[in-house]
């Protein structure tokens, strides 16, 4: 891909997320064929929507796949009612803890070890990635595609606030899952075995390539169900455990 094509790819990207719509997939010679190239597609959008980054998504690589995103400032949503697109009136999200760092990872020659990561965590919150693609849903993205797409990202609501300690071992997380009066259990697991993992692997990674987790980012690491499908314009409580419960209303962006 030259950087034309690269720009290109980005500007119908970014043009998508800024008005919430959908399309087909990116044509030749547009389409990444490399992790590079998604990479960077990834990167134009960032520069082109001009957008803060609150956070990260990510998740432990294999297969020749990274799982990595930014998460943009002003599609995160803290309390009062949390605004998305919406699909038929429907909003699809991912249950995740939201790691917080109110200092930052500065960039230095020498690797953190695990304690001064760990230690660099301010605050965890419970947390529901907010999901939604720019393609079509019938495109089905090959991987590289929704890579330079910010693997189907759309915000995060940040919930309340846990015991860091706790957060940190919850491997497996009874779910419950409330609304219209109806609740339903999920057999919550993390799909890295610690959720924390992810989190190492990213700071590495953001590293290399001469970036860091900035004051008062964010980073999230998996979901522990899935995507969860729930109606807009109805108050949705979920619980995590023993962790607590988060509470929100969705309604169009």
């Amino acid at each position: 891909m030259t950087p034309s094509d690269i720009h290109a790819a980005a500007v119908t990207l970014a043009a998508r997320r800024l008005s919430g719509s959908q399309g087909p997939l990116l044509a030749a010679p547009q389409a990444p064929q490399t992790l590079a190239q998604a990479l960077a597609i990834q990167q134009a959008v960032s520069a082109l929507i001009n957008d803060g980054i609150a956070g990260w998504k990510c998740g432990l690589p294999g297969d020749g796949r990274v799982v990595v995103a930014p998460i943009y400032a002003s599609t995160v949503a803290e309390q009062g009612g949390c605004p998305v697109w919406l699909r038929a009136n429907k909003v699809r999200v991912e249950p995740e803890l939201a790691f917080v760092f109110a200092g930052g990872l500065p960039l230095r020659e020498q690797p953190y070890s695990v304690a001064e990561l760990q230690a660099a965590i301010s605050s965890v919150h419970l947390a529901l990635e907010l999901i939604d693609s720019r393609y079509l849903p019938d495109a089905a993205p090959p991987f590289l595609q929704a890579l330079a797409d910010g693997l189907v990202n759309q915000g995060l609501w940040l919930g309340p606030s846990v015991p860091r300690a706790a957060a940190f071992a919850s491997s497996h997380l009874a779910l419950s899952v409330s609304q219209h009066g109806q609740t339903r259990s999920l057999a919550g697991v993390h799909p890295a075995g610690d959720p924390l993992a992810p989190l190492y692997w990213l700071q590495d990674f953001l590293a290399a390539r001469g970036e860091a987790i900035l004051p008062g980012q964010c980073v999230i690491t998996g979901s522990y169900a899935g995507v969860i499908e729930v109606d807009a314009d109805a108050g949705l409580a979920l619980t995590f455990g023993e962790l607590g419960t988060l509470s929100v209303c969705f309604h169009a962006r």
